[in-house]
């Protein structure tokens, strides 16, 4: 639940111009703007990432411990290129949004591909503080 809350607020941040396209600018809804609404359901949608997160602590640092190094590098190299497409450091201007919207488009990709495949029975025993005789009955 947490990491489809996530895309969520990922999707919500890289799509900010569609409320001005959907949303009149008089949008009032008992007596408040829309802006307030928004603040609003967005600051609850983040504490709700926080808290999920933090109540599955131990399945996020299973998952975190295994996911392969190689895959950490590759999302930083995306961010770092994205960041330089952004402020076009090193990175012609009109070259810059393409490689920015790229490397974003792959940092996405590669999140929703690792969650899609994502199992987390696999991190069953090694989330829960249990037994060693439980963890190896519950594989067989």
């Amino acid at each position: 639940m947490a990491a489809v809350l996530v895309f969520f607020a990922v999707i919500r941040r890289e799509l900010n111009y569609l409320p001005d396209l959907l949303v009149p600018a008089d949008f009032v809804l008992f007596s408040h703007s829309y802006d307030w609404w928004e603040d609003l359901i967005l600051t609850i949608v983040y504490v709700l990432i926080v808290g999920l997160l933090a109540y599955s602590w131990r399945y996020l640092w299973a998952i975190l411990k295994k996911v392969p190094v190689s895959l950490y590098f590759s999302v930083a190299a995306l961010a770092l290129l994205e960041y330089m497409g952004e402020n076009a450091i090193m990175i012609p201007e009109a070259f810059g949004v393409i490689t920015e919207e790229l490397s974003e488009t792959a940092i996405y990709g590669i999140a929703l591909i690792y969650l899609w495949r994502l199992n987390l029975n696999e991190y069953d025993c090694q989330a829960e503080e249990t037994s060693e005789l439980h963890c190896q009955t519950a594989s067989h």
